[in-house]
Parts: C-alpha cells; structure tokens; sequence
C-alpha cells in the first residue's frame, strides 16, 4: 500500500489555549479534551487533525526542541467569500490572537490574512475573490 497522509498534527505548550484558537475557528473539538495530552478529532472526508503537548513528544524524542525562528506548521481555513475573511481575521485579533498579516487581495485571486496560534503558528484565512 502506498503510504497516504491520514494525520497532521500539531505540537502545543498549552493545549486548553491551542484548542480555543482552533474552536473558534469551527474545529469540533469535545470541550473536556482541554487537559488531555494528546487530541485528535476527523475532519470530514475522514483525514485527522491532532495535538500533542511538548511533554508527549519529549516521551519518545528526548531530544525534540521547539523551533525557533519560525512557527511549526501552517494551516490554511477556506472562507466563504473575501468579506468572511475580513470578519474571521477581525474576530481573532479582537479575541487576542496576533495578526501576522493583515487581510489583502493576493494577485493569486485570493483575499487572504494570516494570524498566529498560541503556539505561533501561522494559520491562514482565504476566499476565492469574485
């Protein structure tokens, strides 16, 4: 069988912050989860979002180090049009999350706007510009 990506997961300091950021985001994430260890939930279409504390990932790789210079993986929300955007962006730094890049029309065709995770990950928010 040819290896098929079947989990992306996420490596958090605070896991009850991490998963806030990603509930407002829409993440259907049971509510208790907030001081486990390790989480996972199924998106639809059946691929798997997890995270993991730096302690879990220190119980197997004693020499894991967070990165520095950098965040540690970039995940991309699909939004409903170039307004939703603007709104989502808005709602997060008004919540308190740092905005890394503010809302533009990308020459791509796309409105787009990056904000950072607790854990300073970049996480963008895109539409389709009409």
């Amino acid at each position: 069988m040819t290896p098929q990506l079947d989990l992306i997961g996420i490596v958090t300091a605070d896991m009850g912050a991490s998963l806030a950021f990603y509930r407002r985001l829409g993440m259907d994430i049971p509510p208790g989860a907030d001081s486990e260890a390790h989480v996972e939930i199924t998106l639809p279409g059946g691929l798997r979002l997890a995270w993991d504390t730096e302690d879990v990932i220190r119980s197997f790789a004693a020499h894991w180090r967070p990165p520095s210079g950098g965040h540690r993986i970039g995940l991309a929300f699909r939004c409903a049009d170039a307004a939703a955007v603007d709104r989502e962006h808005a709602a997060l730094v008004a919540a308190g999350y740092d905005s890394a890049v503010a809302p533009f029309d990308a020459f791509w065709g796309q409105r787009y706007a990056t904000v950072h995770d607790p854990d300073g990950n970049a996480v963008d928010l895109f539409a389709p510009l009409s």
